[in-house]
């Protein structure tokens, strides 16, 4: 189907024909008339008309083509003088009509982040925006390389670790050991073990060979040796380690209670010696180097790209719970939106932000503007653009044959009356 638009060059341009042809047969017409004052008068006008509608034509159709077809000097302008006018449009459009100065000063009368923010604050519980964010998120997740972060966590770890100095994390150690009582507890643990070592059958029968071995190695002269031997007859091997080691539980359970002066002498003894590592330099050096040497033999990185993807599928689980989207995210978004909008400080520094991203994609790309007009208009053959540009000015450019026929005929009738008054 014709649009109206595609029409109105084709009606003006019977138009301005047909006005041609109006005075062209008028010139004709009034000729047998001639010598009459009324005929002249008609014969003067219809001729300037016929002369200005044919110049009018000429100068029209020069524009575009050769009149007649004939290869007349200064006709069919634009396809003889198409390279220069198309760089001049180029250069129009570039440095007047889509100016980088104009550019930047229309992108900073446009409150971008202001303009997003309303359209996130009603989009933000649409399905599409849950789905997309959500989409995004899980993307973000999985695109995570966790063989090439581990190596980043792992120096970060032994870097934490190295830096944290014995001589300050020491002292506080122990100071919590003895307020917590940390070492009563531990020599507590300590008699329990040595009572379940001590109430096994294996020790008595240990027991009682040590102190036969002890008995035979011992060198005594005289009566005593004579009253040894005669204490190792009444007792053998069994009894004396009995006899032992119900001493040593009896021991054992004398140290369990909390008046006990024995036990309170070691306990008295143990803080005191860990008080003494508090200031002792030698102590201290040897534990940090020790503590520098684990560091650099240690090689965690495997466990922990396991921890790492570990807690990446966990992530992935947690994000596309069904629950997520409303418990989580949609009331973080909202705050975020919210603290936003709240904060004209952050909104300036995002708004600039953006329109200075903006202003540097327009400045790197400025002469694509350029080259994609080029490249379009190059695309077109002469006659295609002809008639592009007849379809798009044609209209006025025909009104101007039937104005220069009309202004002739008027023009005409003045000279020739002026002619007759004369």
């Amino acid at each position: 189907m014709i649009s109206k638009k595609s029409k109105q060059p084709k009606k003006s341009k019977r138009l301005a024909s047909f006005s041609l042809a109006v005075m062209g047969a008028g010139f004709v017409a009034t000729i047998p008339f001639q010598g009459s004052h009324l005929g002249n008068l008609l014969q003067g006008g219809f001729e300037a008309g016929l002369v200005g509608g044919l110049a009018d034509w000429f100068a029209v159709t020069a524009l575009f083509r050769h009149p007649l077809g004939v290869p007349i000097p200064h006709t069919a302008l634009l396809p003889k003088n198409r390279q220069r006018i198309t760089k001049a449009l180029v250069s129009t459009l570039e440095n007047d009509w889509l100016s980088k100065e104009s550019i930047r000063n229309k992108i900073k009368q446009i409150h971008l982040t202001e303009k997003l923010l309303s359209i996130l604050e009603k989009e933000i519980y649409s399905d599409s925006v849950k789905s997309g964010a959500v989409s995004l998120i899980v993307q973000m997740i999985g695109h995570i390389p966790v063989e090439k972060v581990a190596p980043f966590v792992e120096k970060e770890i032994k870097s934490s670790v190295r830096s944290m100095e014995i001589n300050a994390i020491l002292p506080f150690a122990i100071d919590q050991v003895l307020i917590r009582e940390y070492d009563e507890k531990s020599f507590d643990y300590l008699l329990d073990k040595a009572e379940e070592w001590i109430k096994e059958r294996d020790t008595k029968n240990q027991l009682g060979n040590l102190a036969i071995r002890v008995l035979d190695n011992i060198e005594l002269d005289g009566f005593l040796r004579f009253a040894l031997k005669s204490f190792q007859n009444l007792l053998n091997e069994e009894k004396l380690g009995s006899i032992l080691q119900n001493l040593l539980l009896s021991v054992v359970n004398n140290l369990r209670q909390k008046d006990d002066p024995n036990r309170k002498a070691l306990l008295l003894r143990v803080r005191k010696e860990l008080q003494n590592i508090k200031d002792n330099k030698e102590l201290l050096g040897d534990i940090e180097n020790w503590k520098d040497h684990l560091i650099d033999r240690w090689e965690p990185a495997e466990k922990i790209i396991e921890i790492l993807q570990r807690a990446q599928q966990k992530a992935l689980a947690f994000v596309q719970d069904s629950k997520f989207t409303d418990t989580y995210l949609l009331p973080f978004l909202t705050r975020l939106l919210n603290d936003l909008q709240k904060n004209p400080e952050k909104l300036h520094i995002i708004e600039n932000w953006i329109q200075k991203q903006i202003i540097h994609l327009v400045e790197e790309n400025h002469s694509k503007i350029g080259q994609l007009v080029q490249e379009n208009l190059d695309k077109l053959d002469n006659e295609t653009l002809i008639h592009m540009m007849e379809n798009k000015i044609g209209t006025d450019l025909q009104w101007i044959r039937v104005n220069g026929a009309v202004c002739g005929f008027i023009i005409g009738i003045l000279l020739t009356e002026i002619k007759a008054l004369i």
